[in-house]
C-alpha cells in the first residue's frame, strides 16, 4: 500500500484511504559564518491535494489508452453548430450546451502543424518536462481552436507536420500523457512510456 492517501468515488461520494498529511521532523537552520549559530527551523509538510476532472476525466483516461478527443458543438439552433473544439470543452463557448465528445486522433496524425512555437530554458519549481522546452501550438484541419502541447523529437518551426504520441505506459493522468514528434519519427526515438 502507498505511504500516501488514496481516494476513489462509491455511491457518488468520495472515499479516503491512508493517510494525506504527513508530518516530517523539524530540521535546524543554522548560520555557518557564525559558529552554526540557530537561526530557526525548517518546518516541511506533504500533503495530498484531491483533483476532480468531472467531465473532463474522458479526455484524460483516453490519453492513456493513445487516443485524442476532442468536442463538437451539435446544437442546431447555436451560431456555431459544428465547430470542433480542443482543449476539450464540456460545454460549447457560444450556446452553452452540452458538447458531443469525438474522437480526433486520426485528424491530429494527418494534419496536425505547428502555428506558432518557443523554447523555455529555465521553468519553475515542480516542472516535469526536460529542459529546454519546446512548447508548440498546434492546429489541426478542421477544428475551430489551437492546442498547446510540447514537442520532444524534433527541432520546432512554423507549419512544421507532428504527430502525436502518447505515455500508455505508466501514464500520470495529466496532459503530459500527450507530447509531440515531428513526423517521421520512429518508435525508437520516443521517450520511455510513449507510442504513437
Amino acid at each position: 500500500m502507498s505511504m500516501f492517501g488514496q481516494v476513489f468515488v462509491k455511491n457518488n461520494q468520495y472515499k479516503l484511504k491512508g493517510d494525506f498529511h504527513h508530518l516530517t521532523p523539524n530540521m535546524p537552520i543554522r548560520n555557518a559564518d557564525d559558529d552554526w549559530k540557530l537561526l530557526g527551523v525548517t518546518n516541511p509538510r506533504a500533503m495530498t491535494y484531491i483533483h476532480s476532472y468531472g467531465g473532463e476525466a474522458i479526455f484524460f483516461e483516453s490519453l492513456s489508452k493513445g487516443k485524442l478527443l476532442a468536442t463538437r458543438c451539435d446544437n442546431a439552433e447555436c451560431g456555431t453548430t459544428g465547430s470542433v473544439y480542443i482543449p476539450f470543452r464540456i460545454c460549447c463557448p457560444d450556446c452553452l450546451s452540452k458538447m458531443s465528445v469525438i474522437d480526433l486522433t486520426d485528424v491530429a496524425k494527418k494534419s496536425a502543424t505547428v502555428h506558432t512555437f518557443m523554447e523555455c530554458a529555465r521553468s519553475g519549481a515542480f516542472n516535469l518536462l526536460d529542459k529546454p522546452i519546446k512548447f508548440i501550438n498546434i492546429e489541426f484541419d478542421g477544428v475551430s481552436t489551437i492546442l498547446m502541447s510540447y514537442l520532444v523529437v524534433g527541432t520546432p518551426r512554423f507549419g512544421m507536420r507532428v504527430v502525436p504520441i502518447f505515455k500508455t505506459t505508466g501514464p500520470t493522468y495529466t496532459i503530459l500523457d500527450l507530447a509531440w514528434v515531428e513526423e517521421g519519427t520512429t518508435a525508437e526515438q520516443l521517450p520511455e512510456g510513449f507510442g504513437f
